[in-house]
């Protein structure tokens, strides 16, 4: 019992401990504001290698470079803006993890509440369909014609009855 606990707390551990960053001590500013201020501009940019990650998360040798760049451009005296807006003309848009908000990344922001929007407004419509109208889609299922009700007891019968024919 105690080694399924300890198991279990190992793997909370493992899942619920955040990754380990990729930052390298060489790297670290030795003015702590600044580095607080590099950390946060790394982790909004792209690791070009990696693409799914942060140059903050990322072991890439590009990804490290990158994080280099961002602490000497603070260290000469940039600001946020200056550093980010630095970066996205050397690499593109492609490098921000959240893209601007402008005219070419407008369809970016706007899908996905659009789509939630639509897929909230056809379940409405289809719940309220459902109430005004219950019936409607058994009605053509069960109904039987005459004939088709007289078979079916007839079938029924032989069933019951095998000596019979149908």
């Amino acid at each position: 019992m105690k080694l399924l606990l300890a198991g279990a707390l190992a793997a909370f551990l493992m899942i619920g401990c955040p990754a380990a960053f990729a930052v390298q001590p060489d790297e670290i500013m030795t003015d702590a504001g600044k580095e607080a201020r590099a950390r946060d501009l790394s982790r909004e940019l792209r690791c070009m290698v990696c693409q799914n990650q942060s140059i903050d998360d990322s072991e890439a040798p590009l990804a490290r470079d990158l994080r280099l760049l961002v602490r000497e451009r603070i260290a000469a005296g940039d600001s946020d803006g200056q550093v980010m807006d630095f970066l996205v003309a050397r690499y593109g848009e492609f490098v921000l993890l959240k893209p601007r908000l402008n005219l070419h990344t407008l369809v970016l922001w706007l899908l996905p509440p659009l789509a939630l929007l639509g897929g909230g407004l056809a379940l409405w419509t289809y719940s309220r369909r459902r109430r005004e109208f219950p019936d409607t889609e058994d009605q053509g299922l069960l109904k039987l014609t005459a004939e088709e009700e007289a078979r079916l007891e007839r079938l029924i019968a032989a069933e019951t009855s095998p000596e019979k024919p149908v």
